[in-house]
């Protein structure tokens, strides 16, 4: 069942990054990664047939080497760390034109493959993470936004001097992040105030941004990131008009061939969790079956439906048997199921079974799975382990 895009909108959790701030206050526990992965969301398009391939792309804002970490701003050990963990995968790093190519159907991608970008145009894009990136033959793209590019304003801003040498190296491209990364409030009051305002507001926002970029760095901009991921409906159609072809949100989810071009999903990595990271690092099998289940995967633990299996009862009882989990903290243990979020899981303490029953029917004929917890003593969560089986609604064509 598909959700009005208004709503959709309009209570879409934002992350702020005015580079004059350093805490941002918004709510990003670990425990709050709740993926978008295949989920339709806004209107149809032409879009093209899934093959099965993912993408998770990364977010960035800010580095530093010493300062204290915050939501967005990232210690730059932790971010090489992060990018040795990447590398060390075997899993690819394509850049935003292979991405894009993709995207169209005029390229194919391995099953898996990453896709690093960095907000706002931070001058420590340029210290810090770049010469890691540089390090490691990594390509990246930055989200610029017009006002803060070449900024004077306490010395923390790129110069186009520096973000040339970026381009020149072949490893970096640039979209847009608007023309003065707009507060929601910003949005809304501009919405409010009638369509002729909101219109030229957004042309400026979206269109003004472009043109600036393309005519300072002779590269052609058709990528944009929504200032804290806040978009309304009237952005699209814009967009369209503008030439942009991807537009990405800070829902966190992986990307497929036919992820709505408007709403695409993106980990932003926060500097004081690891969350989002993890997340970003676990893929589902990239094979697709008939319908979009997911094929049956190995998982590291038993469960119930098994991955990639059909039931026929639309109020299953889904488990998992952690048993061999040594030292796993019972109380942590977080399970979302799709069309549900978070659900309230019992957790045997003899034989560590994670259990919940459906009190409502599946509705959709596939079911997502996640399950997250913690070990004894540790603060952070164990990767996410993900799945899915499909409902058999021929078979089970009565409601239940």
């Amino acid at each position: 069942m598909k959700l009005p895009t208004l709503i959709l909108s309009l209570t879409t959790p934002f992350l702020w990054a005015e580079p004059e701030v350093d805490v941002i206050e918004i709510d990003a526990t670990e425990t709050d990664v709740t993926e978008v992965d295949d989920i339709d969301l806004e209107p149809q398009f032409e879009e093209l047939e899934d093959d099965g391939s993912r993408v998770s792309v990364l977010g960035y804002h800010e580095f530093h080497a010493s300062k204290p970490l915050t939501q967005m701003r990232i210690q730059t050990k932790k971010f090489r760390t992060q990018m040795r963990e990447i590398k060390a995968s075997g899993i690819p790093v394509i850049d935003m034109e292979k991405f894009v190519q993709w995207r169209k159907g005029e390229a194919e991608l391995p099953p898996k493959s990453f896709l690093i970008t960095i907000d706002d145009g931070w001058k420590s894009v340029y210290t810090e993470a770049y010469p890691v990136l540089k390090e490691l033959e990594l390509p990246f793209t930055v989200f610029l936004y017009k006002n803060y590019v070449g900024s004077s304003r306490g010395g923390r801003a790129m110069s186009f001097a520096m973000i040339n040498e970026m381009l020149e190296s072949g490893l970096c491209t640039i979209g847009s992040h608007s023309v003065s990364h707009p507060f929601p409030g910003t949005v809304k009051k501009n919405l409010k105030a009638g369509p002729e305002i909101y219109d030229a507001f957004l042309q400026k926002e979206l269109g003004e941004s472009k043109t600036f970029l393309e005519d300072n760095f002779a590269k052609p901009v058709t990528t944009y990131a929504y200032p804290g991921g806040f978009h309304t409906p009237e952005m699209f159609p814009l967009a369209d008009e503008l030439g942009y072809d991807n537009l990405f949100t800070v829902k966190p989810g992986k990307v497929s061939r036919a992820s709505p071009r408007h709403i695409l999903p993106r980990y932003i990595v926060l500097g004081n969790s690891n969350g989002a990271f993890k997340s970003a690092m676990v893929f589902r099998s990239g094979a697709s079956l008939a319908g979009g289940i997911t094929a049956p995967v190995a998982l590291p633990y038993p469960v119930n439906p098994q991955a990639g299996h059909i039931i026929s009862s639309r109020l299953p009882v889904i488990s998992a048997e952690l048993s061999q989990v040594d030292g796993l903290d019972l109380d942590s243990v977080v399970m979302r199921v799709g069309g549900f979020g978070k659900v309230p899981c019992k957790v045997n303490p003899e034989t560590k079974e994670v259990s919940w029953t459906a009190n409502r029917p599946l509705r959709q004929p596939i079911c997502e799975v996640s399950l997250q917890w913690k070990l004894k003593g540790k603060e952070s969560y164990e990767p996410i382990m993900s799945w899915s089986f499909g409902i058999d609604r021929v078979s089970n064509y009565q409601s239940q």
